[in-house]
């Protein structure tokens, strides 16, 4: 088999990169709205299109260009490449080193790629291990779903059910998210963790809306549980492509002792299954300081996915 992969920059317009993307689950970060948003903030993006020694396109990679050390720039492609066909280690060391090859800096450079995978390429340097993330299979029936749950989560979700709590989907218009990304401002201050921006995620929103193409189902979507006429808990999913990312939440103490949680997360996995959504992120699991988090997020059945690191 010939041995050479083809990296090519900016070759795909936005709407067949989302075509691609509705077809194979990618994260947030590799989706083209997020590049864009970047580039509003003062970042640089190149887009690649690779393709195998048939021509075959096999992977797209997103990359934000920032200034790194006053004279330099770093190339940071989050949670890439996206491979659009089953390629083995070898195959995929090969493309990534296509990838770094078509990137064209002057020096000093440095090309960063945080793997969304669990293989580590040969011929390249893990500078920084990898973290883990909990993700859902929704291609599963509703029955399979029902069935991967552990015990004590499908328990609280039993209750609430049987609870006063019902189900609401909210809008995508600001108006109905703003309160929550106020909510999460508050959540970040008291427990001191970081997060993507509001004002990043309201452009996100902006993207999405403003050139859905072939991503149609995409944006914002916030579902929430309310008793009576009051909100108790809330959550917010960003859409995109064949994959759905869990983004923040917030529940009050009244929330918590229904489990209302337990019941938007599972109706949102319904929801999003009906949708044509293929794969659930829940975000990544911390068992130090997070663990009852990561408790709640391995109660739904989903796998841990253990990305390698970051390579240079």
């Amino acid at each position: 088999m010939s041995r050479h992969f083809t990296a090519e920059i900016d070759k795909l317009s936005r709407q067949n990169w989302d075509a691609r993307l509705a077809q194979v689950p990618a994260a947030y970060q590799q989706d083209w709205a997020y590049g864009e948003v970047m580039r509003q903030h003062g970042a640089k993006v190149l887009r690649m299109s690779v393709s195998d020694p048939a021509g075959k396109p096999c992977a797209l990679v997103q990359f934000v260009l920032r200034p790194f050390a006053m004279v330099g720039t770093l190339a940071l492609a989050s949670y890439g490449p996206i491979w659009l066909t089953d390629l083995s280690v070898d195959e995929k060391t090969l493309a990534l080193k296509a990838i770094r090859r078509a990137i064209k800096l002057r020096w000093p450079r440095l090309v960063a790629i945080t793997l969304d995978d669990e293989f580590s390429p040969r011929s390249f340097n893990r500078v920084m291990t990898g973290d883990a993330t909990v993700r859902l299979d929704l291609t599963q029936s509703e029955d399979e779903l029902r069935k991967a749950l552990d015990g004590k989560w499908r328990n609280r979700l039993v209750a609430a059910e049987k609870s006063e709590l019902s189900f609401t989907a909210s809008g995508q218009k600001a108006g109905q998210y703003d309160w929550l990304l106020e909510e999460e401002a508050k959540q970040r201050q008291e427990k001191g963790y970081r997060g993507l921006p509001p004002k990043l995620t309201v452009a996100w929103q902006g993207q999405k809306l403003a050139a859905k193409g072939a991503d149609k189902k995409a944006g914002i979507r916030i579902w929430r549980a309310d008793q009576g006429r009051e909100g108790v808990a809330a959550m917010m999913f960003l859409l995109h492509g064949a994959m759905a990312t869990y983004h923040i939440g917030w529940s009050s103490e009244e929330g918590r002792k229904a489990g209302a949680h337990n019941l938007i997360l599972w109706r949102c996995m319904l929801e999003l299954k009906a949708l044509g959504i293929r794969e659930l992120d829940l975000g990544g699991v911390n068992t130090g300081p997070g663990a009852g988090i990561a408790r709640f997020k391995l109660g739904t059945g989903g796998r841990i996915v253990r990305r390698s690191g970051v390579f240079v």
